[in-house]
């Protein structure tokens, strides 16, 4: 069942551990009310991703994922002949003595049969529209930026029309539209083309109240004090010139691995420690490295007291 609400949709993804904005949860509703696939861009690791895996659990639905990366193709992406297969049935044809010299209606026949279904590889693009699909999956083309952009081309049937024209084949339509989320880093601009094709949503850093908010969902296990001091201390690394900002899942990661040192509070040789978890370049690390941590430490401190003073009043 389709959420019958944007306040329905929000609560669905929070009971599976997700915290959306209501403006994401908007998006979400109208991509599965309208049937529109829906394109989430934004820095790595704010959750773009994930809520097309929590869509997928919320709804009882398969999730297929295209994962997209430099020289992605047709056959990459949507399907590609069992060429194999096609020359050993060639073989056993002639051996048997059809289509050799034989008459052209049994050539006919072994060229037709050479591109039926059963030879065809079905990629991740062709198995979300395949209208033998017991139920409409839920389709991830995770970071389309990274591919190349002639490959954006191939994209516009399947996101306008949710089908794919196969020349020696035929056009595969799905029965249901499938629910497609595309996310890119933009790493490069995505072509206006898709960008009409879809609904769109920026997904931005959390603020600090939505970022408590998902780490305590996730991880109820952090103490409240740690999980204040933990986001508080994000929170100023990313007012930092860093290279590489943390991310939600920078956060979660974190937070995992100051529960295994069974941290109850940060301390700053603890942070020092623990940098790498945070930060995936050493010139960031080096820039957060001694002073700048300890005072980020303690803008931590009096950021989380500030908190807990505004919990409690």
């Amino acid at each position: 069942m389709l959420p019958s609400s944007i306040d329905d949709t929000q609560a669905s993804l929070l009971a599976l551990g997700y915290v959306p904005e209501r403006s994401l949860a908007t998006v979400v509703y109208l991509a599965l009310k309208l049937q529109r696939p829906v394109l989430l861009e934004g820095e790595p690791g704010t959750g773009k991703t994930e809520i097309a895996k929590t869509l997928a659990a919320m709804l009882g639905r398969p999730l297929i994922r295209l994962q997209c990366h430099e020289g992605l193709d047709l056959a990459g992406a949507a399907y590609e002949w069992n060429y194999a297969r096609q020359m050993m049935e060639i073989r056993l044809a002639e051996a048997g003595g059809q289509g050799g010299s034989g008459h052209a209606a049994d050539r006919d026949a072994l060229a037709a049969e050479l591109f039926s279904a059963r030879f065809l590889i079905k990629r991740a693009l062709l198995q979300a529209i395949d209208p033998a699909n017991p139920v409409a999956p839920v389709l991830l083309i995770d970071e389309l930026d990274r591919a190349d952009e002639p490959f954006e081309a191939f994209l516009l049937e399947v996101l306008s029309d949710f089908q794919i024209t196969i020349p020696e084949f035929g056009t595969v339509k799905a029965k249901e539209p499938p629910i497609v989320v595309l996310t890119s880093n933009r790493t490069r601009e995505i072509h206006d083309a898709v960008k009409r094709r879809c609904l769109y949503h920026w997904v931005d850093f959390p603020t600090v109240k939505r970022e408590l908010q998902i780490l305590e969902a996730r991880l109820p296990q952090v103490g409240r004090e740690l999980a204040r001091e933990i986001v508080a201390f994000i929170q100023g690394l990313r007012k930092l010139d860093l290279y590489k900002l943390p991310g939600i899942a920078e956060t979660l990661e974190w937070s995992r691995a100051l529960l295994e040192l069974d941290a109850m509070v940060l301390d700053p040789e603890l942070v020092q420690q623990t940098l790498g978890v945070l930060l995936k370049y050493q010139d960031d690390i080096q820039r957060v490295h001694g002073s700048e941590a300890a005072r980020l430490l303690e803008e931590a401190r009096v950021a989380a007291r500030s908190l807990q003073d505004a919990a409690r009043a």
